[in-house]
């Protein structure tokens, strides 16, 4: 082989086009180039003077949404890596190292293990490409005359199935397999991109998906790298069927449409992030090109950072019911830590039992807009929520009410936005605590002696409120029954979340050691499982059966297994090995902190339950409601685990 061709493989399994993309999108092009040039905000691009030619009127202009610059004055453009080439001199992979660095990435080792993998990727978005294609063909021909009946019923004619590149799939289990054979793929290939079924049981791999509607979801760039399809028979027990986490494809780092979408948000100055893919299609149908949805999970950081990449305040569409309130609350709970100067959310709902499917087709562009106006901005929904959460009928309720609110502003890590959100909070409480007084002013009598009277329980008045036997305090039912209480073989559900995501992902171990070490545990058995994992971390296990054998060989084989069947938990994606490692990680640390966070409420609620029985003051009976209150509303924010796979009301709608 040609020297110098051998070296130019080299580097391009070094640089994959992935790994650049990545660098490219942790790195406006603005925030590169104004190191050098002094950059202005003009509409959606900055200009400058060109550090190419001496002018005086600015003739160069960047634009982050197309991550490129362009010089007018000398005629050149480019994107980052091209940048410092031609401003500072550098080779290509000097800049690309350069930047990884700055982008906070490692920089791949130039191996022989590289390029295969490489090839190994380039093969895998072939198959996948060569898949769409035979899906396209099977819809329009004689086995695609259902579902094309199905998609007309839906509004869904020629024009969008051929954007949105809309399929179908045969019955037959091994029809893909043997058309894509017939074009060289090999069974391997169809497998790791997810396309066939296979197991240890299974003789001869099948097709994953038959006889669905298929829709294709595609990169940033516009390669496919996975499917959802929905089935066509209304008794197959999986209606919606998405593609598993392979190489290409990370479902909580991807937003369906997103190549489509990014020029219409960057014109519009807006995105827009829909539940289903369907809804997707018929709101650019209506006129909302500038449309994306998530791949059946819920809003995850790495969607959060995608949509700011569009637009500084991207519109979450959810329908109005329980579901999607409950939806819209855990995306919420995921921005939080994540906002910034430029970076909010805002929340449209639609009418009681419509979706943006329903409301497209049956009044167009001016009804989905006219809800699209409507939308509220995250502070409004944050405050709604949690007024909503409980009675704020008497003082401790209220105050309740003002640290769940100081609790959550506290979340938000930029301290000047925290600052202005406080303000906010401060001056709606002071607000309600207004109309609280007039209400107070307004009552009969007999009420505001109710209203004085804060032990005094809803239902019959309790004449000696000092006699509770407060050490029976209970929860709610709907909390008793989460995922928070759960228990399976006697161990916490979150518990078992926690250790299950570990034992799974052996490399998550040494990151998250210490705090894993300070995990405070519901029994004996779980402590066990804990202190053999941190004392195991330090070994640097990389495989997962490596890692379980070693636990067995310390003699936790048997709690290590009951862990496992906790069947509630187990069903979760995230906690599965196949899950991708950054949604693994995601789940981890949002599990970890709500365990935190309600190991703490316990102890202080037997704390003040002892403190309330040798003084039962006011103070104390306030703190204790406080508590339990806090404890419910955890329930009801909660946006761990359930927001990465378990079927919810709204996610039977992925598609």
């Amino acid at each position: 082989m040609n020297p110098r061709y051998n070296a130019t493989l080299m580097v391009n399994a070094r640089f994959t086009p992935s790994f650049l993309d990545e660098i490219k999108a942790r790195l406006p092009v603005s925030e590169v180039v104004g190191r050098r040039v002094k950059l202005k905000k003009a509409g959606r691009e900055w200009n400058g003077l060109s550090p190419f030619t001496a002018e005086k009127s600015p003739s160069f202009f960047v634009n982050d949404q197309k991550m490129a610059w362009f010089d007018f004055s000398a005629g050149k453009n480019g994107n980052i890596f091209d940048f410092l080439m031609q401003t500072e001199g550098l080779s290509f992979p000097e800049a690309v190292e350069r930047l990884a660095q700055e982008a906070g990435l490692e920089v791949p080792k130039s191996t022989p293990e590289s390029l295969e993998r490489e090839k190994k990727r380039a093969g895998l978005t072939e198959v996948l490409e060569l898949a769409t294609q035979y899906f396209e063909a099977e819809l329009q021909g004689r086995q695609g005359a259902k579902a094309r009946g199905y998609l007309s019923d839906r509004a869904l004619g020629p024009k969008a199935q051929t954007q949105f590149r809309i399929g179908y799939a045969p019955a037959d289990r091994f029809a893909l397999r043997d058309w894509l054979a017939q074009k060289g793929a090999s069974v391997e290939t169809m497998i790791e991109a997810g396309l066939l079924i296979h197991g240890e049981d299974i003789a001869v791999p099948y097709g994953r998906f038959r006889d669905r509607i298929m829709f294709p979801i595609a990169d940033r760039n516009g390669r496919v790298i996975a499917f959802g399809g929905r089935a066509l028979d209304k008794d197959v027990q999986a209606k919606y069927l998405n593609s598993p986490e392979t190489p290409l494809f990370h479902k909580g780092a991807v937003l369906y449409n997103l190549h489509q979408a990014r020029k219409a948000a960057h014109d519009l100055g807006q995105i827009i992030l829909v539940e289903g893919y369907v809804d997707v299609i018929q709101m650019s149908l209506a006129g909302f090109p500038n449309v994306v949805a998530s791949c059946g999970t819920a809003l995850t950081p790495d969607q959060c950072d995608l949509l700011w990449r569009m637009a500084p305040e991207p519109t979450l569409f959810f329908d109005g019911d329980r579901a999607g309130r409950k939806a819209a609350h855990r995306a919420i709970d995921i921005a939080l830590p994540l906002l910034g100067p430029g970076k909010s959310l805002r929340f449209a709902f639609l009418p009681d039992g419509q979706d943006p499917d329903d409301l497209a087709r049956s009044g167009g562009q001016a009804a989905l807009g006219e809800v699209l106006a409507g939308a509220k901005p995250l502070v409004d929904v944050l405050w709604q929520r949690e007024v909503e959460a409980g009675p704020l009928d008497i003082p401790e309720q209220r105050a309740a009410l003002e640290r769940r609110l100081n609790n959550l502003v506290n979340e938000i890590k930029d301290e000047t936005l925290k600052r202005y959100y406080r303000d906010d909070i401060r001056d709606r409480l002071l607000a309600l605590q207004g109309r609280s007084a007039q209400s107070r002013a307004r009552a009969p009598q007999g009420q505001m002696q109710r209203a004085q009277r804060p032990w005094q329980g809803r239902g019959q008045p309790i004449q000696n409120p000092y006699g509770y036997r407060f050490s029976n305090t209970t929860i709610s039912p709907s909390l008793s029954r989460s995922s928070l209480f759960a228990r399976g073989s006697g161990i916490p559900g979150r518990e078992a979340a926690i250790l299950l995501i570990l034992l799974n992902h052996p490399a998550l171990l040494a990151r998250h050691i210490e705090e894993l070490a300070e995990l405070d545990c519901a029994s004996r058995d779980i402590m066990q499982l804990r202190d053999g994992l941190t004392a195991l971390a330090a070994e640097g296990y990389e495989s997962v059966a490596e890692l379980k054998s070693a636990l067995d060989a310390a003699g936790l084989a048997e709690v290590r297994r009951r862990v496992e069947a906790v069947e509630v938990i187990a069903k979760l994606w995230c906690v599965k090995s196949e899950a991708a490692e950054i949604d693994a990680e995601g789940a981890l640390r949002q599990a970890l902190a709500l365990h935190r966070r309600a190991r703490a409420l316990h102890k202080e609620l037997k704390s003040v339950e002892l403190a309330l029985a040798e003084d039962p003051s006011e103070d104390n009976l306030a703190r204790l409601r406080e508590i339990q209150a806090e404890l419910t509303t955890l329930d009801g924010r909660e946006a761990t685990l359930e927001g990465f796979g378990i079927m919810s009301g709204r996610q039977d709608r992925a598609l």
